[in-house]
């Protein structure tokens, strides 16, 4: 005994067009025979729903199916699917959209063009204070001629026939029903019958385009930037792609990079780094005062804050550090060998416990017979 349509669907006999269509691509989905394989309950649910779904879409077939039941619609089109494929074929609006791709008059689907990558190497002081560079892209754009149809001018593209326009067509393997892309229209939904001589068909053109690219002040190696819409075109009236542009950024000769942090080696004599003594170090901005404190020890790191590389997009910079590096002289004068030596005498004196210590250690490991 068969259903009653408005059961099928599970909708109210007042129901409305779209809400009807809500419930049916509800059940559609549910029942869909690739959801469902070998399930031939689930087969009969889904040729069941399409067959009300059949009736009570159209006003002329509902208000018959209203007054007589099922006997006032037999031979008027329902329940005449032979197969899910003469369903997906009947309802290719409905499975279309379900299903990922457009279906017949809604044509073929906007997509967004792809992403491009361009490599940039930049200096180290760009990078530093931030920069205009501008650049040369190879790239593909809309084909002046068609507009990116990929038609001749005074033509345009033909639905296909093999799919309808869908960009997709069905298989049936026993019971399961997959969609794979058109082989005639390569899923674009369209033939084009009369190709576009300057692009030959394919919509785009190759161009290099001259950008500039801002470079803000701070950025290291391995960053992108990202220039919008400067990519792929897209096809059938979607958005272009974007532009990412990757930095690597030169090395430089005086500093060292730590993230934001920046590292000088500032040499200076032993007697600097005894007495004390200011010098002058590069910085990012110019010359910078230092001092280098009494008694400092080589390796010793001093810290210039706000020194540093900026952060992007931030009014913060890093620190400039500068390890200071204590040089032993290697080519000394003869009065230079005897200050050196009074020195030493002088450190002596100035220990005089220091120097009993190591007299007597002298003596003793002579009466051991230690040598020296």
């Amino acid at each position: 005994m068969q259903r009653d349509y408005y059961e099928v669907l599970g909708v109210e006999r007042n129901a409305g067009d779209e809400e009807i269509k809500r419930s049916y691509r509800k059940l559609a989905m549910k029942y869909h025979p690739d959801r469902n394989p070998g399930d031939m309950r689930a087969e009969e649910r889904f040729k069941e729903a399409a067959e009300a779904y059949d009736v009570l879409r159209d006003p002329e077939k509902r208000s018959r199916y209203d007054r007589f039941g099922h006997a006032g619609v037999q031979g008027a089109g329902a329940g005449g699917f032979g197969n899910v494929n003469d369903i997906f074929a009947h309802f290719s609006d409905i499975f279309g959209d379900l299903f990922g791709f457009s279906q017949g008059a809604h044509g073929p689907r906007a997509t967004q063009g792809d992403s491009l990558r361009y490599d940039m190497t930049i200096t180290f002081q760009q990078a530093a204070k931030g920069a205009n560079v501008s650049i040369k892209v190879p790239k593909r754009t809309q084909c002046p001629e068609c507009h990116g149809s990929g038609a001749a001018p005074g033509t345009k593209p033909e639905r296909c026939k093999q799919c309808g326009g869908a960009g997709q067509v069905h298989q049936s393997h026993g019971f399961f029903q997959m969609a794979v892309t058109c082989p005639i229209c390569r899923g674009t939904g369209e033939v084009i019958v009369k190709p576009c001589p300057k692009c030959r068909g394919d919509g785009v053109v190759p161009q290099t385009k001259e950008l500039d690219v801002r470079v803000p002040a701070g950025v290291d190696t391995g960053m992108r930037l990202r220039l919008q819409g400067e990519g792929e075109p897209g096809t059938h009236g979607g958005p272009p792609g974007d532009l990412y542009v990757v930095l690597t950024v030169e090395q430089d000769s005086r500093f060292q990079r730590d993230g934001q942090n920046l590292l000088y080696v500032q040499e200076v004599t032993f007697v600097q780094a005894a007495l004390g003594h200011r010098v002058t170090i590069p910085g990012l901005d110019g010359d910078l005062p230092l001092e280098i404190p009494k008694g400092i020890q080589s390796g010793k790191v001093l810290r210039l804050p706000n020194q540093g590389m900026p952060y992007p997009g931030r009014n913060q910079r890093g620190d400039l550090l500068v390890e200071v590096k204590v040089l032993t002289p290697t080519h000394l004068t003869q009065r230079q060998v005897e200050l050196l030596e009074e020195f030493a005498q002088a450190e002596e004196e100035k220990n005089p416990i220091e120097k009993v210590v190591k007299k007597a250690a002298k003596k003793l490991g002579k009466a051991m017979g230690i040598n020296d």
